[in-house]
């Protein structure tokens, strides 16, 4: 009896409005123009599989419903048609194409990192990043600020459980930025989903990106490569600000960084 009330109890918490609040299916369309072109491309491609799938289902339960024994239908008698070979030779083809050509466009433009306006290196560490604004005299290492009460339950945990940062990365809204990404000592991956970067940092190699944030807010992402005990400690929180406040912010980090600098 026991075990059936808590059955149910889990079924009452699994569909409830407050467990399905956030639920979604589908990608974010970012607020970047790569971030709407990498969520439109995937539109595309997602209702030409939909189209394909209804079509080959359709004929399927068509053949299966209207051509059954019970209604005297016999099958067909016939091979190596070379007009059947080359019909489902050509049109996988032509589908293949009319997805590749877009699939490539955005990758040509998600490659394209000339004419940035500002450049960040960003180095992985077990397990945290280090961020370095090239050219502007700021380097300051980001770090997950969750207390280890919290971690380890004694505590109860907030609305940014291991989400949160000591050291934001601030960036200018209208802005290109440019991303190198490179790690110290194993593989990680710098992934902020709403900005639709996802580049591997690896020791050793210098791998690049970009993005031009429309809406200033704070957007976060992780670590995305498995590496190492604390892979799920290395939170990523960007903070995008109009142009005026990154450059009073910008001023502001070099003194507390020459201040502290021993």
């Amino acid at each position: 009896m026991t075990r059936r009330l808590g059955y149910l109890f889990s079924l009452l918490v699994l569909f409830s409005p407050a467990a399905w609040g956030d639920y979604t299916l589908n990608m974010h369309p970012g607020v970047t123009s790569i971030s709407r072109d990498i969520y439109d491309l995937h539109m595309t491609i997602f209702w030409i599989c939909v189209t394909i799938g209804a079509a080959v289902f359709g004929v399927m339960f068509y053949a299966i419903i209207y051509h059954r024994k019970s209604l005297g239908a016999t099958a067909a008698h016939f091979h190596e048609s070379t007009t059947v070979e080359i019909i489902w030779t050509l049109v996988p083809f032509v589908i293949l194409a009319a997805m590749a050509v877009p699939a490539t466009q955005v990758l040509i433009r998600m490659s394209d990192a000339r004419d940035s306006e500002l450049t960040i290196k960003i180095t992985g560490y077990q397990w945290q990043w280090e961020y370095d604004y090239l050219g502007q005299g700021v380097k300051f290492m980001s770090r997950l600020t969750t207390p280890s009460d919290q971690i380890s339950n004694r505590d109860v945990k907030n609305e940014q459980y291991l989400l949160e940062v000591d050291n934001h990365v601030v960036v200018p809204v209208g802005k290109k930025i440019r991303f190198l990404t490179t790690a110290n000592d194993v593989i990680h991956s710098w992934w902020v989903p709403k900005l639709g970067v996802k580049k591997d940092a690896i020791p050793g190699f210098i791998n690049e990106a970009w993005a031009q944030i429309d809406t200033p807010g704070i957007y976060r992402g992780q670590c995305a490569e498995l590496c190492g005990y604390n892979h799920g400690f290395m939170p990523i929180v960007v903070d995008a600000r109009m142009p005026d406040e990154f450059n009073a912010w910008l001023v502001a980090k070099k003194a507390e960084l020459a201040k502290n600098d021993p």
